[in-house]
């Protein structure tokens, strides 16, 4: 296996953004031509205000387990003096990164998903609905073959005020409110909108459930092919939903299985 780190800024001309790879080669021992693997990005929460940790490499060795070429993003935040577009621009980077290095990295390039927590959950969501534009401004290939949504915000409407505030710290109110009325990712969905799978817990009281319920409808109503879990229990940020990242709660174990139908979701495609 090889590890290494793309400094997005120095690529991409962007403010920052640093891609963790974790990309094995074949696993036979005599050689095998044009052998590729699946990606998946991995894009943690924490408000637009810090990359957490907890949402990163417990969620990548499971996919790595399964044969995915694992990547982690650390996107800058608002302490870092940056707000929207730039962590789409920087998530958008990324995947364009793996598509036009796909094999040298052993990556099939019509297979590249990106799962993504809470804000990073906002994140790949804004990437899924708005990979277009950024396309046409950047001049890149970003869209994702489909996504996983794990506890997303989706909405300014959904109840977690402070995403929207780090993410649109430093535009005056007038732009802040003029973004905000665009920001109702649901709203965005189209025909052409990558598949999502997603999931949230009904007891959620950082991020209501109602987010994931909201896009999961406007994937409905678009044709556009979708898998949700409301688990009856659970607080936020759960991650994988195991003991590694949390205290012995006894939903776990129901919870967990997110992962297993999240991977199989990516597999039909």
């Amino acid at each position: 296996m090889r590890t290494f780190s793309v400094e997005l800024k120095k690529l991409y001309n962007l403010a920052g953004g640093t891609l963790n790879a974790y990309v094995s080669g074949p696993p036979f021992d005599d050689p095998v031509e044009n052998y590729k693997r699946p990606a998946v990005i991995i894009v943690a929460g924490g408000g637009y205000y810090f990359v957490s940790k907890r949402e990163q490499e417990p969620v990548g060795n499971y996919f790595l387990y399964l044969g995915y070429q694992v990547f982690t993003l650390d996107y800058l935040c608002a302490p870092d003096g940056v707000k929207y577009p730039e962590q789409l621009y920087e998530l958008s980077a990324s995947v364009d990164y793996i598509r036009k290095n796909a094999d040298s990295l052993n990556v099939d390039k019509d297979k590249i998903f990106c799962v993504g927590f809470s804000a990073g959950g906002h994140l790949v969501c804004d990437l899924a609905v708005e990979y277009e534009k950024v396309e046409n401004e950047l001049g890149i290939n970003c869209k994702p073959t489909a996504v996983g949504l794990c506890y997303p915000v989706i909405t300014p409407e959904g109840g977690h005020t402070d995403t929207f505030n780090n993410l649109l710290k430093g535009y005056d109110d007038a732009k802040k409110a003029e973004i905000l009325s665009k920001m109702r990712l649901n709203k965005l969905v189209n025909k052409d909108t990558p598949p999502a799978f997603i999931w949230a817990t009904a007891s959620d009281d950082c991020v209501p459930p109602v987010n994931s319920l909201m896009y999961a409808q406007a994937l409905s109503l678009n044709g556009v092919k979708f898998e949700l879990h409301i688990y009856p229990t659970g607080k936020h940020g759960l991650s994988s939903c195991t003991e590694v990242v949390n205290p012995p709660y006894p939903y776990l174990n129901k919870n967990s299985v997110w992962l297993k139908d999240c991977e199989e979701f990516f597999r039909s495609f």
